[in-house]
């Protein structure tokens, strides 16, 4: 008997945000079905957040993320990868592996769930570094005023 062993992915898929708005219990029972059907242990299944696309896909302009923590025997990824493509709802993919990722990460609020509670995201490291630009300037009285953008780019 051959002793399968499953490890942690999580996954990003992109599907169009029209659609989700129109059917998301459709859009997510058409994601698990596809993971399911290749002996997928699903783990956490949320939307990350509907945003504008770097450039049109397949003449869309938005896209909302839905966010996948799972189990699944690594020879599957290509599986589900395949069927992610050969899908007509689903329009992107992304797979990685998770062992890094600990229950605590993936318990982490996604940006569509910090929206809905009118909570910010977390600043990035250049916001951190204007923020600290600005704290000097303002120390700094005899010199004239810093120009903050000159110094991010």
């Amino acid at each position: 008997m051959e002793t399968v062993t499953k490890r942690l992915y999580e996954a990003l898929f992109l599907v169009d945000s029209g659609e989700a708005a129109a059917d998301w219990q459709g859009i997510n029972d058409h994601i698990k079905k596809v993971l399911e059907r290749n002996e997928v242990e699903i783990l956490s299944m949320r939307k990350w957040d509907e945003r504008p696309l770097a450039y049109p896909i397949a003449g869309k302009k938005r896209g909302t993320y839905i966010l996948v923590y799972f189990n699944a025997p690594s020879a599957k990824i290509t599986d589900i990868e395949r069927d992610s493509q050969l899908s007509e709802r689903i329009m992107r993919v992304l797979i990685l592996r998770g062992d890094h990722i600990t229950p605590e990460d993936m318990a982490k609020d996604t940006p569509a769930i910090l929206a809905e509670k009118n909570i910010a995201p977390p600043a990035g490291p250049k916001a951190e570094l204007v923020k600290e630009l600005e704290t000097l300037a303002a120390e700094d009285d005899d010199e004239a005023p810093l120009d903050v953008d000159a110094k991010l780019d």
